[in-house]
């Protein structure tokens, strides 16, 4: 994660990360960590923090870059939040409103029930698919950064780290995941070119989320999430959470072909100059 400056002000506090994404080509800065006591209070700091960004555009709510936290809730059933979602943060899209930014990218969670009849997924030729065995943790996330890196690098705000930076991201989160839930798709000579990271939530237990999935071949994402709802079904799991996908994003449409229902739905908010 890139470094940060705080700002301050009555009721309102920030993070300015002036090395921010690029967003339809052009450097922005991005704002994290926001915590205002009130709408007012949180706009009056989001108009200064977007005055010092200058002419560059600016992202908000973003620590930083899309490998951190981004994104403010907009839309929930109430329901309790699961493991490594993005915080229902008071206020802040309201202020982001009253300061004159607009949303530039929309997602949503589902979730589906595991006795909703599943069509099964087509073969894809030479590729198997198995559960991570729980060995030789830094290798394997090495060969899922290396994946990672060309599934996103295409997409909007995308903004690369360093395979150090992202084994510091994700080495402290492996103790949390069930091997059982963490897939690999390979194909004929054992080379990894699909993963699925998932886990049961300590806060409902009997839901499964499915965090992120990516394939370098047509089918595979398909291949991998029918292994991952069968795991989690046999693991007593009732329901399963697709989280955070982009609106835009096939996925989503696929949830929804499975029998999925959106259960909340994410900002992230943008401010060009004028």
């Amino acid at each position: 994660m890139s470094g940060f400056e705080e700002m301050r002000a009555d009721g309102a506090s920030l993070r300015f990360y002036a090395d921010g994404p690029t967003w339809d080509g052009a450097p922005s800065v991005a704002l994290g960590a926001l915590a205002f006591d009130n709408p007012a209070a949180g706009a009056a700091l989001l108009r200064e923090a977007v005055a010092r960004a200058g002419s560059r555009p600016v992202l908000a709510p973003m620590d930083g870059d899309t490998w951190h936290a981004y994104r403010t809730v907009t839309q929930s059933d109430d329901s309790p939040p699961f493991l490594m979602e993005p915080a229902a943060h008071p206020h802040v899209a309201e202020a982001l409103t009253l300061a004159g930014f607009v949303p530039v990218a929309h997602y949503a969670s589902t979730r589906m029930a595991l006795d909703t009849s599943q069509a099964q997924p087509a073969p894809v030729e030479g590729i198997t698919v198995a559960a991570w065995d729980g060995q030789n943790a830094q290798p394997l996330l090495e060969q899922v950064f290396a994946l990672a890196g060309g599934s996103f690098a295409d997409k909007q705000f995308f903004k690369p780290i360093s395979e150090g930076d992202f084994l510091g991201l994700y080495l402290p989160l492996l103790p949390l995941l069930d091997p059982r839930l963490v897939f690999l798709a390979r194909d004929e000579i054992g080379a990894i070119i699909g993963f699925l990271l998932g886990y049961r939530d300590p806060a409902v237990p009997v839901r499964a989320v499915l965090k992120t999935y990516a394939g370098t071949r047509r089918g595979v994402g398909h291949l991998l999430a029918h292994h991952f709802h069968e795991a989690a079904k046999g693991l007593g799991c009732t329901h399963v959470i697709h989280a955070l996908m982009h609106a835009d994003n096939v996925s989503l449409v696929r949830s929804g072909q499975h029998g999925a229902e959106v259960f909340r739905r994410y900002t992230l908010f943008g401010h060009r100059a004028a």
